[in-house]
């Protein structure tokens, strides 16, 4: 793809990595934020973040923090958002933004879960506008999910896949804008279960995730869940489905035995407790050994 201008709104954790990624692939990055202070630090994070992984450190030259809004997003061909998980303050945003940038500039917000549609109701050029679900770190996990709404022309999802793709990173077609897109939506299917288990004395936390990472979390990265399923015959996954299905937990809200540990301070990481004590030395242990998987995956990729 031709170089694109492209306009990060957000200089956080995923929009300094965002805009990484596009200026590595030799496109020009303005990035705002409202916080004058993350605009201060971020071409500094930025080249330590190059620097790591040992990219080219002359892409840090492509990215312009600017701190008004207008002016950051005024000749872009591309925006995305990423700011807060908070809908009224997206919503906000993409008001403001939509004042001030050309009519075929293409608007993406960068979301976890919140549904596009909720996000870009408001607009007056609806069908220029999607969603992308970057996964963090956005410049160790290739995965991109590309969301288009009801009103969504299939052009403006077109240049968004060909954006990604060329930009190295593996975008995700979701045709359907619901809650959690595709991606959430299996990691948190997978999450309840295993909340469920600890939760009903089947095991702990600990054995929980021992299970997954010593079984069939080895084969996962190159072998996903349907293609298993056609590998063992779909009609053992069925004779299967028929005995294990009906004993998965089902609930559709969220698990008394998590709404417990929230209630009580219990709150992971931040806490020191949650489904499992930890240290600070553990926590930076396992920050880092999941950092050093997705380098050495990134390198064999």
């Amino acid at each position: 793809m031709a170089k694109a201008r492209i306009a990060v709104i957000g200089a956080g954790l995923m929009g300094h990595g965002i805009a990484q990624v596009f200026a590595l692939a030799g496109h020009d990055v303005t990035i705002y934020d409202a916080a004058q202070a993350s605009l201060d630090t971020v071409k500094a994070r930025i080249t330590a973040s190059l620097k790591d992984l040992g990219d080219d450190l002359r892409a840090v030259e492509r990215v312009t923090p600017v701190a008004d809004l207008g002016a950051a997003v005024r000749d872009a061909d591309y925006v995305v958002e990423a700011v807060l998980e908070d809908l009224a303050l997206k919503q906000k945003l993409f008001a403001e933004i939509e004042r001030h940038v050309r009519p075929d500039a293409i608007l993406a917000s960068n979301t976890s879960v919140i549904p596009i549609t909720d996000i870009m109701q408001g607009l007056q050029r609806r069908e220029r506008a999607l969603g992308t679900h970057w996964w963090n770190p956005p410049f160790l996990v290739p995965l991109v999910e590309v969301i288009e709404t009801r009103w969504t022309k299939p052009e403006a999802v077109a240049f968004t896949m060909k954006l990604h793709a060329d930009a190295g990173k593996k975008p995700a077609h979701v045709k359907k804008d619901v809650p959690g897109f595709i991606g959430n939506r299996l990691q948190h299917a997978l999450w309840r279960e295993a909340v469920s288990l600890v939760e009903n004395g089947i095991c702990d936390a600990e054995t929980v995730d021992t299970v997954i990472k010593a079984a069939f979390g080895r084969r996962l990265a190159v072998l996903g869940p349907l293609e298993n399923a056609d590998m063992v015959g779909t009609d053992l996954t069925l004779a299967i489905h028929k005995t294990v299905l009906p004993a998965i937990d089902s609930r559709p809200g969220p698990s008394p035995y998590l709404e417990k540990l929230v209630a009580d301070g219990k709150l992971g990481f931040k806490s020191g407790e949650g489904f499992r004590t930890w240290t600070p030395e553990q926590q930076q242990a396992l920050r880092a050994k999941v950092v050093a998987h997705l380098k050495e995956a990134g390198r064999k990729d």
